[in-house]
């Protein structure tokens, strides 16, 4: 078993900026996979907004509770400990990167009209995950110092 010191009277490990930066880009990974298939499907289907962009959050927080599930299963953990693990390491940070991703693509006019092939869709998406990358960060980072979020997993790797 390896230890783990941490600047501080007892302060969790970790909480560094790298910690913090790997830990999102983790989650914006999985929200990214999920909020583009969710819109692939609800276009291809012609659905409306609001079902299309229900089926990309809720495929945003599959797939990125399953990319820490998936691993921490891979190191031994029983799958009903790791689905409690991956609903604490990342349930904050997938939420907060929905609700930015979410609001810009929302607030950007015409973003939420336009198609597939549309360079206003892609603009807006990946706009909305570069600034939803910078606002989680640091909320990422705050969780990582308290023992909270990716903290939990690491102590599982």
């Amino acid at each position: 078993m390896h230890q783990h010191t941490g600047a501080g009277h007892g302060a969790p490990p970790g909480a560094t900026w790298p910690m913090a930066v790997r830990a999102t880009l983790h989650c914006l990974l999985g929200c990214a996979i999920g909020e583009i298939l969710g819109m692939v499907v609800g276009t291809a289907l012609l659905w409306g907004n609001v079902p299309t962009m229900v089926l990309a959050i809720g495929l945003a927080f599959v797939f990125g509770y399953s990319f820490t599930l998936f691993a921490v299963v891979r190191a031994g953990v029983s799958l009903k400990s790791a689905v409690k693990i991956a609903l604490a390491a990342d349930t904050v940070s997938i939420a907060v990167m929905e609700l930015i991703d979410n609001a810009i693509v929302a607030l950007t006019p015409g973003a939420m009209d336009a198609q597939l092939s549309d360079g206003l869709f892609w603009y807006a998406l990946l706009g909305g995950f570069a600034v939803a990358f910078l606002v989680t960060t640091p909320v990422n980072k705050w969780m990582i110092g308290r023992g909270k979020g990716h903290a939990v997993v690491h102590a599982h790797h």
